[in-house]
């Protein structure tokens, strides 16, 4: 049986005057590649409707757990949040900002699960692992 997700992703990002905005757009796009940024004064903004290639990028890179671990922490009622740092996703790679704030800010990611659970959709986007390998 396929379970369906039905969430909303809410992807906000600072364009700071130093930077070219149309990094940002690509940082956020190389990630999220369904999203449409639209920036407006010095923040850009995007929604989308699904993790999968983000979970692809979690899966390529190997770093289910430390994923798990960010989304489990960031986890509040039906929905979680994590941060990026916007150069590895200039450069398509996932690496969550942890500590200090990076001086051009972070993107941040917030995820709404409307159905399953929060849970259950975390599990779907990166699942748990034993000897480094996905239990699915």
């Amino acid at each position: 049986m396929t379970t369906i997700y039905r969430v909303t992703v809410d992807i906000r990002a600072p364009v700071k005057d130093t930077e070219l905005r149309r990094r940002v757009e690509t940082a956020v796009t190389n990630l999220f590649p369904n999203a449409e940024p639209v920036v407006e004064k010095d923040e850009l903004t995007a929604t989308v409707h699904d993790l999968e290639h983000f979970s692809t990028c979690l899966h390529r890179q190997e770093i289910l757990d430390t994923a798990r671990s960010e989304f489990f922490d960031g986890q509040g009622g039906n929905r979680f949040h994590f941060s990026l740092k916007k150069a590895a996703a200039f450069e398509g790679r996932v690496n969550f900002a942890v500590g200090e704030t990076d001086e051009l800010g972070e993107i941040d990611v917030t995820v709404q699960v409307d159905e399953p659970t929060v849970d259950a959709y975390i599990d779907h986007v990166a699942p748990e692992t034993e000897d480094g390998k996905p239990v699915e």
